[in-house]
């Protein structure tokens, strides 16, 4: 008797119907065979236990000593009355099909392994019934799944024998019959019949013609899974098999489709960028697969879309180039956001802004013709021409009265270059700034290794104290970490600007190693204080450049992140401007207006820092942010009481340990525990009362909405308004909302919808009846962290105002 199957066999698949060696029947790996979540009840642990592995014999779980006959063909009795030994496969699966609702399994199990063992050739048998049984349907296809299940591993448990060459006639009609079957069997049948006919190894056609039926069925996930495990993706058509499964918002299947196959790869990314394109519709697409029923086209919409090609382009690891529409549509965003930033908000230079649209548009007609729309809705013909000017526009693509204005202005040029005398524009008037103490010749710019040997000892002082800070290249979008550009060393007297992107290359070149080494000593020496402000993400921007570098905060010791002290002032009350005025400063540059009188000019700090050589304003800008740490260090510890900190900062230092990167201490180094209390505490002012998070009831509006998650996860009630409500109405929804820097005991700070009220009841109504209470206008709700609940309290408690003495309104 020829089984078809042979241990020798690499192609036989042996270990099919062993649980430890062929996933086959294993529900815990994934494949749907014996998934009872996949839709056949063949193989469900919890309510029939006929596909478990050890369920052969109930006493060993070996499928040969449940019956000493049971699996030897020899021995078994096929003249017997048991209705298993006849010959006749329809009639075999009768007779088990009686005996299927009884749910006696070792019997079963038994008398189907004697029916086996009597079969003339088992493989055509298990065809004939497959044939024979399709319109059983329901319990008919959960018994054809559980004898396949059972033949697969008595076919294991026999003896070696004749076996079917690969390539013969017979296993070639035998695979041609499977493949017949395919076309209407379930996905765990069809996988049974994959391992025991061998069909990986069987006629392609067949196979493709297997995969066009189910297609034609609209059986489009098992036609991608079932391609996958065959190896068919070079045969088919990618559009075909993806286009139902990306409609579907299956991307991980098509994912799985096209791993380890680069051509595939760029076909999907094309294809997904063709649906990025301006103008086009996804119905369009949804229209040619009528029998989809779970389309799911709002993930198909531009933003999602593009998000999935810029993901896929980073994992494949693909020329952006393939992608362009979802490459342009990306630079029209940052190009809208760098017009609103120089244009509206004022806040970037015309040298900076040039640079980095310079870089995004190129040579794009496309994004030429969206730079000129988004110039003429923004600014003059004048602004317009100079704009064009400075980023040198092919003059053929302008508007007349611009091109004309634009000969003005190079005509204006040629005069200055000819020595004729024209009105120099006006300098910024820096003096309302902080100002670099230090001259020019202390700021060094260090390029080679050779300068960090040179000066690297002048920041390894033990006892001394070292500014930090970094700069990088702004991305305007999140598809990637920044790299650092420049690191900023500031020691008394001088400031160290090392240029990382030179130094960093070649990696592992004698100025990586130069640089590993010297920041490594740096960042490990707990006898050198390292300040810094929001130093976490300095560092994690320093690691994506050099990889050496990679777990330097986890390193750090002796470090003080003054963002943590101006946390702390802020909670304890210390006076500073409203930072929802426009221009007002914000995170370092607030802390050193609090603490030295005047805030740091942050017109540079968007510029390209990855441009070389920097300029000269650049320079300044880089040194003076590292080098006003020394000096609010030293201000704060001579007078920590003026800013409600109740220790010298310098008592305050340790080795800190960041929470989420688990930082250990190196082994043998005999250091101190660290205090708990790593930056001074707020002075204590009196108790402040306990506010709980679902007596605070908050409106956000429609940009806040991230906000409104966060404090929805701390139990604080939440309303958001939509993009076309009133903002006024925040009044008729809320009690009480905590107005970030705003002074509650002075309310004519308090705004809504940009009008002033000097007096807030007058604004905000009343709330009637006993237990009214007080709303005020909705402005920023600072959140940091577990102590944002705290320090609305501490506001409260301190405030003269009668909110200290709020209660909910009824009903809300």
């Amino acid at each position: 008797m020829d089984l078809g199957v042979s241990a020798g066999d690499p192609t036989a698949d042996l270990t099919a119907g062993d649980p430890a060696g062929d996933p086959t029947c294993d529900p815990a790996v994934g494949d749907p065979t014996c998934d009872p979540a996949a839709g056949d009840p063949t193989c469900d642990p919890a309510g029939d236990p006929t596909c478990d592995p050890t369920a052969a014999d109930p006493t060993t779980g070996d499928p040969t000593t449940a019956n000493p006959t049971a699996g030897d063909p020899t021995t078994g009795d096929p003249t017997s009355d048991d209705p298993t030994a006849g010959r006749d496969p329809l009639l075999f699966l009768q007779a088990l099909q009686t005996r299927w609702p009884t749910k006696e399994l070792q019997q079963l199990r038994e008398e189907a392994w004697q029916g086996f063992a009597a079969l003339d050739d088992p493989l055509t048998g298990l065809l004939d019934m497959l044939e024979g049984g399709r319109t059983g349907g329901g319990q008919g296809r959960s018994l054809q799944a559980w004898v396949a299940c059972e033949l697969q591993r008595w076919l294991q448990a026999q003896p070696l024998s004749l076996r079917l060459a690969p390539g013969s006639p017979q296993l070639g009609q035998l695979q041609a019959r499977a493949a017949g079957v395919l076309a209407g069997s379930p996905l765990s049948l069809t996988e049974l019949l994959v391992s025991i006919f061998r069909l990986q190894d069987a006629d392609r056609s067949l196979l493709l013609d297997h995969i066009d039926r189910l297609h034609e069925r609209g059986k489009f996930k098992e036609a991608i899974l079932l391609s996958t495990k065959l190896k068919l993706q070079p045969e088919l058509d990618l559009e075909k098999m993806s286009t139902p499964l990306l409609l579907q918002n299956k991307m991980n299947l098509v994912e799985r489709y096209v791993d380890g196959f680069p051509d595939l790869q760029r076909k999907l990314l094309v294809l997904m960028d063709s649906w990025c394109q301006p103008g086009f519709d996804i119905r369009d697409v949804a229209r040619r697969f009528p029998t989809l029923t779970a389309a799911r086209l709002e993930k198909l919409s531009p933003k999602p879309l593009s998000r999935q090609v810029l993901w896929l382009l980073g994992r494949c690891g693909m020329d952006p180039a393939l992608c362009s529409n979802v490459i342009n549509q990306q630079h029209l965003g940052t190009l809208q956001y760098l017009c609103y930033k120089r244009f509206v908000e004022g806040s970037l230079s015309q040298e900076n802004w040039a640079d980095h649209v310079r870089d995004l548009v190129g040579q794009s007609e496309w994004l030429q013709d969206r730079l000129l729309q988004l110039l003429a809705s923004h600014c003059g013909v004048a602004m317009t021409a100079r704009c064009a000017l400075d980023l040198s526009l092919p003059e053929g693509r302008l508007p007349a009265t611009v091109a004309n204005e634009l000969s003005r202005l190079r005509l204006q040029e040629r005069m200055v270059q000819a020595g004729r005398s024209l009105e120099k524009p006006s300098c910024k008037d820096r003096s309302s700034y902080y100002q670099l103490p230090i001259a020019r010749e202390d700021i060094c710019f260090l390029a080679t290794w050779e300068d960090l040997a040179r000066h690297g000892p002048e920041l390894l002082q033990p006892g001394g104290v070292v500014g930090v800070d970094l700069e990088w290249r702004p991305l305007f979008q999140a598809a990637r970490r920044p790299c650092a550009s420049l690191v900023q060393l500031a020691v008394e007297g001088r400031v160290l600007l090392l240029d990382v992107p030179r130094l960093a290359q070649p990696p592992g070149g004698r100025g990586a190693q130069a640089l590993s080494q010297l920041l490594g000593q740096l960042f490990s020496d707990l006898s050198i204080t390292k300040l810094g402000y929001g130093m976490a993400g300095d560092l994690r921007s320093l690691g994506a450049s050099c990889p050496t570098l990679a777990d330097a905060e986890k390193q750090m010791r002796g470090v003080l992140d003054l963002q943590q002290v101006h946390r702390q002032m802020r909670l304890a009350g210390v006076p500073g401007p409203v930072v929802d005025a426009a221009g007002a400063p914000r995170g370092l540059s607030l802390l050193v207006q609090q603490v030295l009188g005047k805030p740091l000019d942050k017109a540079e700090q968007l510029s390209n820092w990855d441009l070389r050589p920097l300029r000269e304003e650049q320079l300044i800008y880089a040194a003076t942010d590292a080098y006003c740490l020394l000096e609010v260090y030293r201000v704060l510890c001579q007078d920590p009481a003026r800013f409600h900190l109740s220790m010298n900062l310098a008592k305050s230092l340790g080795p800190r340990r960041s929470s989420r990167s688990g930082a250990q201490e190196p082994p043998g180094r005999q250091e101190a525990p660290p205090s708990p209390q790593q930056v001074p505490a707020a002075v204590d002012e009196g108790a402040a009362p306990e506010v709980s998070a679902k007596d605070f009831h908050v409106v956000c509006d429609s940009m806040l909405q991230g906000l409104a998650r966060s404090l929805r996860c701390l139990g604080v009630d939440v309303r958001v308004l939509g993009a076309g409500e009133d903002h006024r109405r925040a009044a008729e929804f809320c009690w009480c909302v905590c107005h970030c820097w705003c002074s509650v005991s002075s309310m004519s700070d308090c705004q809504t919808g940009g009008e002033d009220y000097p007096d807030i009841g007058a604004a905000v109504p009343q709330a009637p009846g006993p237990g009214r209470g007080w709303a005020l206008p909705l402005g920023r709700l600072l959140t940091q962290g577990p102590g944002a609940g705290a320090g609305c309290a501490q506001t409260l408690q301190r405030a003269s105002h009668p909110l200290r003495r709020l209660q909910p309104l009824p009903g809300v």
